[in-house]
């Protein structure tokens, strides 16, 4: 085995990714299938950094899809910034619409739980608000 074979436990303490989502991207391709040394799967530095880069789109909420996209500019040597900033404009859309989503729900929970402390209404309001009929979404744009 080379100096720098790294094998998969190591991989999953050196990036805090879990060893299933390692094999999870290797089968679906965001990582590369690594050589082996008889059943063991064995690792180096560049899939120490490939898959940090992977783990850190991922927890800013990147799809797959779109970590997929990155990693392909990145690759291609001739990057533009602009591709990278359109791709992550378009998520930063998608971030601040969920963020909104997020704050809506956050209000209708609020207000149930301030119902449910006040104890005024019969029942419980928070039941009697999923029971409701549900407000047309707000448009997205």
């Amino acid at each position: 085995m080379a100096d720098t074979a790294i094998p998969i436990g190591e991989l999953s303490r050196r990036t805090g990714c879990n060893i299933e989502t390692i094999r999870y991207y290797e089968r679906i391709g965001l990582m590369p299938a690594p050589p082996r040394r008889g059943r063991y799967r064995s690792y180096g530095g560049g899939d120490v950094v490939r898959l940090g880069f992977v783990r850190r789109a991922r927890e800013l909420g990147f799809t797959l899809n779109e970590v997929r996209a990155l990693l392909g500019l990145a690759a291609g040597g001739d990057t533009t910034c602009a591709e990278v900033r359109d791709l992550a404009a378009v998520h930063l859309k998608d971030v601040r619409a969920r963020i909104a989503d997020l704050k809506r729900m956050e209000r209708v929970l609020a207000d149930s739980v301030r119902a449910c402390d006040a104890g005024q209404e019969p029942g419980c309001p928070l039941i009697d608000t999923l029971y409701a009929e549900p407000r047309a979404p707000a448009p997205r744009g």
